[in-house]
């Protein structure tokens, strides 16, 4: 199926929105509660699926909302079309600070596997599927999990990264990376976990049990800031059950209490 070709402008530094410009008759398809503001003139409607389904009838539209179920995702997704005489608009943004990368899928070889929550949208006519990974163990310890989402097709896609994005290109080299920092990656890359080091550094490194690694030709995508890790600081640091702060440090936690007081 040939891709509705939508421009965009994406807005924003570190909290971006990417605005598209539907002409009559374009529609784009994006994850369930992405939307953040449309034009009179556009209408959207959730169905199970991103359209390709459209000739395998009704079980392949169920199979195909299983697989994103088993994924963790919504099992519908939502199409925006513009039904007006003229061009429209209509934003989408990531639930949490980071960056909008956009992607033009026949620019990377038509494929792109990324980790599940960091697809945004893409133009219709793109086959959004889930990808199982090749090697059980990458499944069960990769940050990916077991999971990734596979997007196919020749025009724009949009997925959604925290913190910083840096694009790497791969000519045969291998790279490690911390699991929850891997966003994307293209049709060439082969994706595998290893140990991440010696029983102490595994226990007490602080960067986990395990690292992905990548290697191959193509282009990989990393984010500095992975959702969890920001999530994992911020309970860390949030008050307790009982009402009180944890604090930086429990000294100075204490203190800062009494200062203000919260002396209970």
């Amino acid at each position: 199926m040939k891709c509705h070709e939508i421009d965009y402008v994406v807005h924003g530094n570190d909290l971006q929105v990417v605005e598209l410009e539907l002409d009559p008759g374009e529609t784009v398809v994006a994850e369930a509660g992405a939307m953040n503001w449309m034009e009179d003139g556009i209408t959207f409607e959730a169905r199970m699926g991103d359209g390709s389904e459209a000739g395998t009838g009704f079980l392949g539209k169920v199979l195909s909302a299983a697989k994103r179920g088993l994924a963790g995702e919504s099992i519908f997704m939502t199409h925006f079309t513009n039904e007006s005489d003229g061009k429209r608009h209509v934003s989408f943004a990531g639930p949490y600070p980071g960056h909008i990368v956009p992607l033009d899928l026949s620019s990377v070889g038509n494929v792109l596997f990324c980790q599940k929550d960091a697809f945004l949208c893409a133009a219709f006519g793109t086959k959004i599927d889930i990808a199982f990974t090749k090697r059980f163990g990458t499944g069960i310890f990769g940050g990916e999990g077991f999971i990734l989402e596979r997007l196919e097709g020749d025009g724009m896609a949009f997925i959604h990264a925290g913190g910083a994005v840096i694009e790497k290109e791969l000519n045969g080299q291998r790279l490690r990376v911390d699991t929850g920092c891997l966003v994307a990656f293209t049709s060439g890359i082969d994706y595998s976990i290893e140990r991440a080091g010696n029983l102490k550094s595994m226990f007490f490194g602080g960067e986990g049990l395990f690292l992905a690694t990548l290697e191959g030709h193509g282009k990989v995508l990393l984010q500095s800031l992975p959702f969890s890790r920001l999530a994992d600081r911020i309970l860390r640091n949030a008050p307790s059950v009982g009402g009180k702060s944890t604090g930086e440090g429990s000294v100075l936690g204490a203190i800062g209490n009494l200062l203000d007081g919260d002396n209970r």
